[in-house]
């Protein structure tokens, strides 16, 4: 808890009211407390502080004051129209400060002004003692917002702050009937935000009884606060403190070049998501860099805002970046070819290592060793993420059926997760170029076949698109929302906070993608090839699962950007034969989606109990994280 301090408008004199104010501010200086003070005349030398002489002659003309008033000449008039008969210069300038708060901001017998915010115990112990000589002041204790656990999960928990004019915008969208003071917090970002109305809970009514003198003799409660709810989140908390740790230590490992025959790399941060296949929870959700939310609380400092500004740790990389999948998106290709019969499980394409169409692109084996892959099936093919053999799927099957598939993996859409600023991302399509008055091209759809030219999208629909895989096609929403329980102990149903959120975020849920039944025989040669990349010693990530106790399904992916980064990324899923989470890591301009399956490793042996050390924080005594006011 911390104190506050505020102040109700009383019948008394200038002359007792000043002598309040004087021994107010005396008592919260002497302790260190800061109050509120926006006077705009400094004293020793005296000088107003205005941007501008047009602002100043505004303010003299608000407050009757000559135009020709000096800083000194205007503070001791307005010394004069308060009736402040002290000669203290110190003093009279403390008693203005509070005067024209108060002047300013306005006060009432049943509406308070807030003079000062989480002032020490020695203050507020001292003013409840000279109570008798405070005229309607009053020590308020009020709770605060403590993030026990600091940064883990700041991307979703967010932050709160100071309420404004947008807050309100946005709350009065959504009919809500509380009432806001211009001081109060609110959420900004995350659940925070999004749940705000449901943590917030209602205020009560405090009833202040004061003598003639105005000092305050009592106070009860007319109307009992209700309290928020409680917004228990599918974050194991656990899993979400090694997800951040392994991609934090992963990204150092790979800027300082800590991988066999690697160099260092300017690394700009990265992002994990691990789902339950099955539910579509997300059981983790890590984006780095990341801030403390405690920060933001009562403002943030200069420095610290200029630091976020610079690292980007405002954005949640998991919903609000998008990027190309690279070769984490040739399970796509793979399983339209499948489906559409263009290909056979069996069926066996001669990489040679140039593609003879188009603009003949090159397998990135043959860039590396001058020769093909030669004959491959399609579960080889993932394995080593043979690009000639994807190309050749993708022409077979041209763009539209490639979007097809990519739009039934929820590849190109917003997941609906219960967080603002989601992006949809950018599937590669025919309307693209149509947009731009182009025609589409064998090129455009033989590069998209991999993952590249046009595609991007954030880690969060990845995370979809890899737990439809590997559940066998079933459709999932993503969530982040274990439940709503409200004060009185009362569950809110699922529909009521399925309705708020989707109003909250504008989602409309009237569209739908085409219900494709995944051919069984399909997806086994898919997942198969994606066991192959860990299992198998020719796969990509081999070397990183090979000693590894649990099967471990997996895909790499390098994918270039437009700046010559190249992003790593790794998919994946475990246990193999019965798939209960999939991982998805992303390293902004990791190299090689080899150096990220570290992070998928650490992840899975945290969820199946293999870690040795357990953390025991408060928070981790449940499965599940709670966010609440």
């Amino acid at each position: 808890m911390t104190f506050s301090l505020e102040m109700y408008k009383t019948k008394v004199e200038d002359k007792v009211l000043n002598s309040s104010i004087s021994l107010m501010t005396k008592i919260l200086t002497q302790n260190g407390d800061s109050y509120n003070d926006n006077f705009p005349i400094s004293i020793n030398p005296f000088q107003f502080n205005f941007g501008s002489d047009e602002e100043i002659l505004e303010w003299k003309k608000k407050f009757d004051l000559p135009e020709t008033a000096s800083a000194q000449e205007s503070f001791y008039l307005l010394r004069d129209k308060y009736k402040i008969e002290s000669e203290d210069v110190e003093e009279i300038r403390r008693i203005l400060g509070i005067r024209y708060e108060i002047s300013t901001k306005g006060y009432s017998a049943t509406k308070s002004i807030q003079i000062a915010k989480e002032i020490s115990r020695n203050s507020a112990v001292q003013l409840q003692e000279n109570g008798a000589n405070l005229t309607g002041v009053n020590v308020v204790v009020e709770p605060i917002r403590v993030y026990h656990t600091g940064n883990l999960a700041s991307h979703i928990i967010g932050y709160m702050g100071k309420i404004s004019e947008n807050n309100k915008e946005d709350f009065a969208k959504l009919g809500d009937d509380y009432e806001y003071e211009n001081d109060d917090k609110v959420g900004q970002t995350g659940i925070e935000n999004v749940f705000e109305q449901y943590l917030r809970g209602t205020d009560g009514i405090k009833q202040i009884d004061m003598d003639v003198d105005g000092a305050i003799t009592g106070e009860y409660t007319s109307k009992e606060a209700i309290g928020g709810s409680n917004i228990v989140l599918t974050i194991d908390a656990n899993l979400q403190r090694v997800t951040e740790n392994a991609l934090a230590a992963n990204i150092e490992k790979i800027r300082n070049a800590g991988f066999p025959n690697s160099e260092p790399r300017d690394v700009k941060g990265g992002v994990a998501v691990v789902t339950n296949v099955k539910t579509g929870e997300i059981l983790s959700m890590a984006s780095l860099p990341e801030y403390d939310p405690s920060d933001f609380y009562n403002g943030i400092s200069s420095e610290k805002l200029a630091e976020y500004n610079e690292n980007g740790a405002w954005i949640n990389k998991a919903i609000q970046s998008v990027y190309a999948p690279g070769s984490t998106f040739k399970m796509v290709t793979a399983i339209a070819g499948l489906q559409e019969g263009q290909i056979t499980t069996t069926e066996q394409i001669n990489d040679t290592g140039i593609y003879p169409r188009a603009h003949q692109p090159h397998c990135w084996y043959y860039d590396s060793y001058h020769t093909g892959h030669g004959y491959i099936n399609v579960s080889t093919a993932i394995q080593k993420s043979c690009n000639y053999f994807f190309y050749e799927v993708g022409y077979r099957i041209g763009i539209d059926n490639l979007d097809r598939y990519a739009k039934f993996f929820g590849l190109g859409s917003k997941t609906g997760v219960e967080l603002t600023s989601e992006k949809s991302g950018v599937l590669a399509s025919r309307e693209i170029t149509d947009e731009k008055g182009q025609s589409w091209t064998v090129g455009d759809t033989i590069v998209a076949s991999i993952g590249q030219g046009y595609n991007s999208f954030t880690p969060v629909q990845m995370a979809k698109y890899i737990s439809i895989l590997v559940n066998g096609g079933h459709q999932i929403d993503l969530t982040l929302i274990k439940s709503v329980v409200q004060s009185n102990g009362t569950q809110v149903s699922k529909s009521t906070i399925e309705e708020f959120v989707n109003k909250k975020l504008g989602i409309n849920n009237e569209e739908t993608n085409e219900d494709i039944q995944l051919n069984p025989d399909a997806v086994k040669a898919v997942l198969d090839g994606m066991l192959s990349v860990t299992d198998d010693t020719g796969g990509t990530a081999y070397s990183i699962f090979k000693d590894f106790n649990i099967e471990v399904g997996g895909k790499t992916g390098s994918a270039e950007t437009s700046s010559s980064d190249v992003n790593a990324w790794f998919v994946g899923f475990a246990p193999f034969n019965d798939p209960e989470i999939a991982v998805v890591v992303l390293v902004e301009n990791g190299g090689h989606g080899y150096y990220t399956a570290e992070v998928v490793r650490e992840i899975i042996a945290e969820y199946f109990g293999m870690n040795v050390e357990q953390i025991t924080e408060d928070m981790s005594t449940s499965s599940e994280m709670e966010s609440f006011r």
